[in-house]
């Protein structure tokens, strides 16, 4: 592979962020500047290419350097002490066919362990050392000590020695001793362990191999495959390890690793942030900035309000309001209701957990996280015709500086832009970067922005009655465009079934469009009720029982547990109401009756609550009662 001296420098820069545990700098950092196939994403393989190992060894002997544990942080300290020259000329290298390469300033440890693992290597050691003692006659080299006392070993005790292919527990030593015993344990060993020690060997054995397992995964730093499928690579590795016949000792080395390190490799190991997936954004320009600006506020010269700039998608902690979007102030209440509609959609209808739906109504946290993930999917998926869907994702920094007639306000010159084309390839992205969705920093605004985008802004302006229509309205408001944009896909200006001209007068006709086909979540008018619009049934009948509600210039959701209600001519059924704006404390259960024969309540001798006639619109002359929670005039 040819060396490539810019990625040699990129994976430095990447192993020092994965050593300090910067997980979110090396996604932005592989985001702009992605790896390739010249990326050096294990640290021994970086060391040898760098050629550190000896430095590498004498920080980790130095306690003055013990605390830097990058491989930058040691060339910093280097370089600062000016040791370079004098470390290459202590530097000595003995044949690699032997197995071995020892460095001058590290003795050759006096142990039984060398002629434990290496019987046959006692005569190969006094030829080296004959030759280097030859060396050093003759004025060319320096003296190294090579002290291998044999007998010592005969006086140990056989308990006491570390078994081949057993990893040694804790021990009271020198860091010098440390260095040499992992100096032995480098050295390769392909001879097979006799018949007579393996059993009892097994467990050790195991429990080396996957700790080897366990290092080798987690030093292929922030990159790599999913916790699922490095999950069964280990499943795997167990299962070979049983078969102790097949076990090669050369794979049971441990190498480079600490004490602390080993044990923070299970919480590393299945976290979630080192097994993202790098994808390739493309920074927002000022020209689709300022098209954006015209059709959601009108000007480029107007700004997101606070309201806006300050929502995210955050649930509830109430504990009977879990599956709740919390709304911070007015005005997105219409992309929050769409929303809060999908995800209880996935909650109720198509989570595969097997509880009931009323459980389901008390979610866990990883539960309406996916919830929320799917949901958004789904409304960008058809946003973008099934097809093509652009994510918006805030990076942070501006990409441009505005000039002429454009107004900044630090939204849209941050944003990155993402393009998929397929739904399970979405679906993951967002699950990386859910939080940015979640975040009160631009969360709500990233959404409409990609749900734009995903339709474009031609097509979105074909779809309105009126091409100069804004998404956002009058005092910061969702316009109805805007919400069939996020409930089917287009943003059509009416809410009744399919297209219909109108005849202005003077043979002149206009066309109105509508809702061209059933839609998974409802809508429900209280403009209905005072014949200002009709709700088609594209929107009244859904293909789940959900709806949004809109009701006093506010949009809220209305959602059953039953599907049967919208299928059979149900009696009785209840519904559950939700208003993220309203501060609600508990939970509002709504027990409906359909039936006709029971008195309906005089409308001109009380006042009736909004919710009650919207659902009227549904089911007419429906009596609600509210079960003893207070009603929302």
């Amino acid at each position: 592979m040819t060396i490539s001296i810019a990625e040699i420098s990129s994976s430095l820069v990447r192993e020092y962020l994965s050593r300090k545990g910067l997980k979110k700098t090396i996604v932005c950092m592989d985001e702009e500047h992605p790896r390739t196939e010249a990326s050096v994403n294990n640290r021994s393989q970086l060391r040898q290419m760098l050629n550190l190992e000896a430095l590498y060894r004498k920080s980790k002997v130095n306690v003055e350097n013990s605390q830097f544990k990058t491989l930058l942080e040691i060339i910093v300290k280097h370089l600062i002490d000016g040791t370079t020259n004098e470390l290459d000329a202590r530097s000595l290298h003995f044949n690699t066919d032997d197995g071995m390469a020892l460095r001058s300033q590290v003795e050759v440890p006096k142990t039984s362990h060398t002629t434990l693992l290496f019987p046959e290597k006692t005569q190969s050691f006094a030829h080296h050392k004959s030759s280097l003692t030859a060396h050093d006659q003759n004025g060319q080299g320096t003296d190294v000590d090579l002290k291998i006392p044999v007998t010592e070993s005969k006086k140990r005790n056989k308990a006491s020695r570390p078994r081949r292919g057993m990893m040694t527990g804790p021990v009271a030593s020198t860091p010098e001793e440390s260095i040499k015993k992992r100096q032995i344990r480098k050295a390769e060993y392909n001879q097979p362990l006799p018949h007579n020690e393996r059993e009892k060997d097994d467990e050790d054995c195991l429990l080396q191999t996957v700790q080897s397992s366990l290092y080798k995964d987690h030093y292929e730093f922030a990159q790599g495959s999913s916790a699922e499928q490095l999950t069964s690579q280990m499943e795997k590795r167990v299962q070979s390890s049983l078969n102790v016949s097949n076990v090669n000792v050369s794979e049971m080395v441990l190498d480079d690793i600490d004490d602390e390190e080993m044990q923070s490799l299970p919480r590393m190991f299945f976290n979630k942030t080192i097994t993202r997936q790098s994808w390739t954004g493309c920074p927002m320009d000022q020209q689709t900035a300022t098209e954006l600006k015209v059709v959601l506020l009108g000007s480029s010269l107007n700004c997101f309000s606070v309201e806006w700039r300050n929502q995210g998608f955050t649930f509830s902690e109430i504990h009977d309001l879990r599956y709740g979007i919390v709304q911070t102030k007015g005005g997105p209440c219409g992309v929050l209701a769409s929303v809060q509609g999908f995800v209880m959609k996935k909650m109720l209808f198509e989570d595969s957990d097997g509880s009931n739906c009323f459980n389901k109504l008390r979610p866990s946290n990883s539960t309406r996280r996916k919830c929320l993930v799917l949901a958004i999917a789904e409304i960008l998926w058809r946003a973008g015709e099934e097809k093509q869907v652009i994510v918006a994702m805030n990076s942070g920094s501006k990409h441009f500086i505005p000039a002429g007639k454009y107004k900044s306000d630090g939204v849209l010159e941050s944003i990155l832009l993402f393009t998929l084309d397929n739904q399970k390839a979405l679906e993951q992205f967002l699950d990386q970067h859910i939080e940015q969705f979640e975040s009160t920093v631009m969360g709500c605004l990233l959404l409409v922005v990609s749900a734009v985008l995903s339709r474009s802004i031609d097509k979105l302006r074909e779809d309105m009655d009126v091409p100069t229509t804004t998404l956002i309205g009058a005092h910061g408001y969702c316009t109805q465009e805007l919400v069939n944009l996020l409930l089917c896909g287009q943003a059509v200006s009416n809410v009744f079934d399919n297209d219909m001209e109108l005849d202005s007068g003077n043979s002149n006709l206009m066309l109105l469009k509508g809702i061209k086909y059933n839609s998974d979540i409802g809508l429900l008018s209280l403009f209905e009720h005072y014949n200002i619009c009709k709700v088609g049934n594209f929107l009244k009948t859904p293909r789940f029982p959900i709806w949004v509600v809109c009701s006093e210039s506010h949009f809220s959701v209305l959602f059953g547990l039953q599907r049967e209600l919208l299928t059979s001519h149900l009696k009785e059924f209840d519904l559950y109401y939700y208003d993220g704006l309203s501060n609600q404390q508990e939970e509002i259960r709504l027990s409906v009756c359909v039936d006709r024969s029971a008195p309906c309540s005089d409308e001109a001798s009380e006042l009736i609550p909004p919710l009650e006639l919207c659902i009227r619109t549904r089911w007419k002359d429906a009596a609600v009662n509210w079960n003893d929670t207070e009603p929302i005039l």
